[in-house]
């Protein structure tokens, strides 16, 4: 599987990232590592996932995706082929997003636990926090990379100025930047990384892995009517797709697909791969069916004509 730099890091990963949402929700643990050993044995190697994953489930408490990644990297013995992405930030009964200082260095200390792993590849601040200085939080990193508890840091969820402002204070604090940004992109979901957010990464040489790259799953196709919304846990988010802009775009992927003999998925992954300054989408599966159908999407080439109906569909 032909790699790709991620901005100015030296993570190399596969154009396709495997998302750890599923993890301990959806899929099972046996499942999970069904899923993870299919993953890495086609050539791929990078592994999304968040310490929040999955608290929205009764019960959970966050922690589960990393947990069950952890054990399977224990159980294989194969922490050197995997890039393992992960994301601080996010409400896990602190009754807010937190970026600070004092909860950084708490909450990195859990997720090493969690995964198992003395380094983490790429940490990420999850989402923005108005109530603590990008200063305090790339200060923050600054000593975990000193420590060896990461390699990189990153961010999601930033828009154009929001990411500025955050380069510009590393640059004047001798701080580490963000080397990685993952913003919410598809073919329906583009006007806020395309435009002036993109063309800073690019200028930056900023890597970008993308979520939601499918629209919570509408682009796969299998969602085209609200009597479709009841087929999995995550069909209530699609409700907004089902309009005349989504289908249209549902039937150029229909048309993109049948040319390539293949899934509208695959063909809506290729698409995203192919964007200018996205280096992989990031997409979960549940069942080994859909794992496979990840990995096609990972060699699938469209040619110009094929990006520019697709193109046509979701202006």
């Amino acid at each position: 599987m032909q790699k790709r730099r991620l901005g100015r890091t030296d993570l190399s990963i596969a154009p396709l990232v495997l998302g750890g949402n599923v993890f301990g929700w959806t899929a099972d643990e046996k499942t999970s590592f069904d899923l993870l050993d299919r993953f890495v044995d086609a050539g791929l190697n990078a592994i999304d996932t968040a310490d929040s994953y999955s608290r929205w489930i009764a019960g959970h408490r966050g922690g589960e995706s990393e947990t069950i990644i952890g054990k399977w990297m224990k159980s294989r013995g194969n922490r050197e082929k995997v890039v393992v992405v992960t994301k601080v930030g996010s409400d896990m009964g602190q009754g807010k997003r937190d970026l600070s200082a004092a909860y950084i260095e708490k909450a990195i200390d859990a997720s090493l636990k969690r995964l198992q792993v003395d380094t983490i590849d790429l940490y990420l601040s999850h989402w923005p926090d108005p109530a603590t200085p990008y200063e305090e939080t790339l200060g923050a990193y600054q000593k975990l990379l000193d420590k060896g508890k990461i390699r990189y840091a990153g961010a999601s969820n930033l828009d154009a100025a929001q990411l500025r402002a955050a380069l510009d204070v590393a640059s004047l604090r001798g701080l580490p930047r963000y080397e990685v940004l993952q913003p919410e992109y598809n073919l329906y979901d583009r006007s806020s990384f395309d435009g002036p957010l993109r063309d800073l990464c690019t200028a930056e040489d900023i890597g970008i892995i993308t979520y939601f790259s499918l629209a919570k799953g509408f682009l796969s196709g299998k969602y085209r009517s609200e009597a479709d919304l009841g087929q999995s846990p995550r069909g209530g988010g699609v409700k907004g797709y089902l309009n005349t802009r989504g289908m249209r775009i549902l039937s150029a992927l229909d048309a993109v697909s049948a040319r390539h003999s293949a899934k509208p998925a695959e063909v809506a992954l290729a698409w995203v791969m192919a964007r200018p300054g996205v280096t992989a989408p990031i997409a979960s599966a549940t069942t080994l069916d859909q794992l496979d159908s990840l990995v096609r999407a990972a060699s699938l080439q469209l040619s110009p004509d094929d990006i520019a109906e697709l193109d046509k569909a979701s202006a």
